[in-house]
């Protein structure tokens, strides 16, 4: 079975991304294992724990498992960024959680994938894999052809960028892997550049990638990851529920397609007030989506209360501001004023 074939059966599911690569270990699983080692995946113990192990292999989730077909779905829509969004009682939410819970739309076109490929290949063993699989997803989504790993570890597409969801399929199916993409980014660093809180850093790896996340430091782990209260000294902009400024800063998602898909926002405007409950203005399709469900549960334990502020490059530089205890952060606007939470 080749690539060619998936990525149209793919297409047919609704995916605009698809290929696949052998459902063996990878080099990046040492290098998981240096990230993890160092600390950098902070409280997520789900990233740390006996799942890492399971994480070397596919076939620890498949034994019969050959291949590893990887699927792209976009969710870039044509609204506006919630940081264009006018009004200063607006918080940031990020685009991934505008729409549908990508979970479930991504679990249908896979389960429709499976049929397609039943009728070429007759029966076969698979297993449906969805963001909370222990899978190194973006490795196997690069030797699939689906793009390359940029500085800021996010999977990038040289056509739609990387506004898109990965979901897998592991299957008991020989088939031919095409040439991964190359490594773009050359000399470029407005990912690194954009992000408000510095958490790319450099590995010092003599092999291997040149940056990595320190999950300490980002604003998607504060205020998505993190159980219970952000720390005091922790220092957020308008973020409410993720970060896209990395994403924001890249030149390829700048010029990426849009999509109105069901992962998108049926409605005009999106953004939160910064009081209340479930944020009075989500639209009320968005308000169901588990990622906003699950952003209220958080406000209600109390999880944070950022202020809107800024320090200084020089200041984590120097070491006046502390640690994995705090985000740094400088002002992306003006109009700040504190979001209350809870």
């Amino acid at each position: 079975m080749t690539s060619e074939l998936i990525q149209e059966l793919a297409r047919q599911c609704g995916f605009e991304l698809a290929g696949a690569a052998p459902a063996l270990p990878l080099e990046e699983a040492g290098y998981y294992r240096q990230w993890i080692e160092a600390g950098y995946a902070g409280e997520m113990d789900y990233l740390t724990d006996h799942r890492a192990d399971v994480r070397v292999d596919p076939r620890r989730l498949l034994a019969s498992a050959r291949s590893v077909i990887c699927v792209g779905k976009l969710y870039n829509g044509p609204q506006p960024y919630s940081t264009h969004l006018d009004g200063n009682e607006l918080a940031w939410i990020s685009r991934y959680a505008w729409g549908e819970d990508y979970h479930d739309v991504l679990r249908h076109g896979l389960g429709r994938l499976v049929e397609k490929l039943g009728e070429h290949a007759g029966p076969f063993d698979w297993k449906i894999c969805i963001g909370t699989a222990p899978l190194l997803e973006r490795a196997y989504a690069r030797r699939s052809g689906l793009g390359w790993i940029g500085k800021n570890t996010c999977l990038i597409n040289q056509e739609m960028g990387s506004w898109f969801f990965l979901g897998e399929l592991l299957v008991s199916l020989e088939i031919s892997p095409p040439s991964p993409p190359p490594d773009r980014c050359g000399t470029c660093t407005r990912c690194i550049d954009a992000c408000p809180t510095m958490a790319i850093i450099p590995t010092g790896l003599r092999e291997g990638p040149e940056w990595t996340i320190d999950s300490r430091l980002c604003i998607a782990y504060f205020t998505i990851e993190l159980r219970g209260r952000s720390p005091e000294s922790c220092i957020l902009l308008r973020h409410l529920s993720g970060c896209m400024s990395v994403e924001h800063g890249r030149p390829v998602d700048g010029r990426a397609r849009l999509r109105a898909a069901a992962l998108c926002t049926r409605s005009g405007e999106i953004g939160a007030s910064v009081r209340g409950g479930i944020p009075r203005n989500i639209p009320i399709e968005s308000r169901e989506a588990r990622p906003v469900r699950r952003l209220s549960t958080q406000r209600r334990r109390g999880h944070g209360q950022p202020a809107l502020g800024a320090v200084s490059r020089t200041a984590r530089k120097t070491g006046a501001v502390g640690g994995a205890e705090c985000v740094r952060t400088r002002a992306l606007g003006a109009g700040a004023a504190r979001i209350d939470i809870g």
